[in-house]
Formats: structure tokens, C-alpha cells, sequence
């Protein structure tokens, strides 16, 4: 099986000078494998510094790794821990919208924990999540949720669309952030979190030989903050507010608006 696809480019700016910057061994990671690749590539645009994977899986690939779901991706994990723990994010998102309630898109919702908690704060609620019994677990607790590729989605416009560990996932994220666009309203807030590359503790963990997001087998790319913020505003967004995320290490957590 061929199962990854190599990129000819680099997924963000296009530019075809690549360098490898190493290579990691995914084979003790929860959802190997031995069908799976066991080495993970790493390169480094030339152009732009984007540090990418050297190809994305395959659908028959994606199958296999998503045969299995990590505990806590899984519905009703940790309910109350992450409720009290996305509070304050839905809060930040509605203070900077000066009004709670509307529309939120929450794209790969995983446990349902960030979906769950913009509901109880007045949010009419829509997820979307690559996971079939993710999608039928939500779905028989009531709420409106699809099993569907981000890009194809069409279901109106939304106040705030949030991707938490989302955009590393995907092959394209340029193209993913696009569509965001498309799926918002004028000022609308995009929500993004993931591990930050330019932070010390990335570089003392790698330093260190212990940094684990270069066997990370779900993920396509190591994004720095500069670089994202970068990518936001070339794709029509304005970051307004950076934090630490607290739910993996080294994680950055960032709203932006929508300035198209």
C-alpha cells in the first residue's frame, strides 16, 4: 500500500526547495500500524520555513488509523475537567465579540467537550469530525454534527468556526483556512490551537530528545506562531488574542478575525 502521498511542493506557499530536517519512529505511537509507514519524514520549505511532513495518508491509510480513538478524542472524556477548562475559552471568544450567542462551527470535535460547552453558553452548535462513532455518539445525545470532509461542508455562515489541534491535521491548511473564510460572518472569530514551534519548551524538548510531536503520526505539519500568523493574514485573518493552551504540551491557542 502506498500510503502516504508525497507533497511536490511545500503545502503553504507552493515553493519547491525542500530540505530534510530529520526523521522520527512513529512505531510507538497508540495508532501504528504495521501496515503504516514506520519512519516519519520532516522537511523545511526553503522559501517560507514551513516544516512539513514529506507526504499526507492516503485514504486507505486514513482508514486504518482511524480504525482506533485515542480515550480522550472519544465523547463524554473527561466532561467535567474539560468543561471547566473550555469555559474560559468561550468566554474570551464572546468577550471579543461583545455579544454571547450565535452560530459556532467546531471542526473535529473530538470528545465534544469544546461543542457541549459553547452550547451551554447560549451558542446554537454544529461539529464536524473525521471519526464515524464520534459523529453517531454526538448525534444520539441530540446535537447537529457530520461526518464529512471540512471542505465540502456547506452549512451557512457562523459567528465563530474553532479548530482546536485541527489545522496540523490537515494536508492543506492554506486551503482549509479559505474555507473557513467562506463559512463566516463579516468579523467573524476564528478559534485555532496547536503546538507552538518557536516556543523555548519545543526547543528544550527536542534538545532533550523528548519532544513528541516528531513522532506525532496524525500530524502533517510543526507550525511556529510567526509562521501561522503569517499564514492568517494571507488568508484574510487578524490574530487578536494569543494564550497558552492547556490541553497538550507546548501549546499556543489563537482567535483571530475574519477581515474579509
Amino acid at each position: 500500500m502506498n500510503a502516504r502521498i508525497p507533497y511536490d511542493a511545500c503545502p503553504l506557499c507552493g515553493g519547491r526547495e525542500m530540505s530534510e530536517v530529520g526523521t522520527a519512529d512513529c512505531s510507538g505511537h497508540p495508532l501504528y500500524k504495521p501496515q503504516l509507514p514506520r519512519l516519519q519524514r520532516w522537511l523545511q520549505c526553503g522559501r517560507c520555513g514551513h516544516i512539513f511532513v514529506d507526504g499526507y495518508f492516503s485514504p486507505e491509510a486514513l482508514e486504518i488509523l482511524f480504525a482506533d480513538t485515542p480515550a480522550e478524542q472519544m465523547p463524554g472524556h473527561d466532561l467535567e475537567g474539560s468543561r471547566y477548562m473550555w469555559s474560559y475559552v468561550v468566554e474570551t471568544v464572546s468577550r471579543l465579540r461583545s455579544a454571547p450567542g450565535g452560530r459556532w462551527l467546531d471542526v473535529g470535535f473530538g470528545s465534544g467537550a469544546l461543542l457541549t460547552t459553547a452550547e451551554e453558553f447560549g451558542y446554537g452548535v454544529v461539529g464536524l469530525d473525521a471519526r464515524e462513532r464520534n459523529v453517531r455518539a454526538m448525534r444520539e445525545a441530540g446535537f447537529e454534527v457530520h461526518a464529512t470532509d471540512f471542505e465540502a461542508f456547506r452549512g451557512g455562515r457562523f459567528d465563530v468556526v474553532s479548530m482546536a489541534d485541527v489545522l496540523e491535521h490537515l494536508p492543506f491548511p492554506r486551503r482549509a483556512l479559505a474555507h473557513a473564510a467562506t463559512l463566516m460572518a463579516p468579523d467573524g472569530l476564528l478559534l485555532l490551537s496547536m503546538p507552538n514551534a518557536d516556543a523555548y519548551i519545543w526547543r528544550a524538548m527536542t534538545s532533550a530528545g523528548a519532544n513528541p510531536y516528531w513522532a506525532e503520526i496524525e500530524h502533517y505539519h510543526n507550525f511556529g506562531r510567526k509562521r501561522l500568523y503569517a499564514l492568517l493574514a494571507e488568508t484574510g485573518f487578524e490574530p487578536v488574542h494569543y494564550s497558552v493552551s492547556l490541553r497538550y504540551k507546548a501549546c499556543m491557542q489563537v482567535i483571530a478575525r475574519n477581515t474579509r
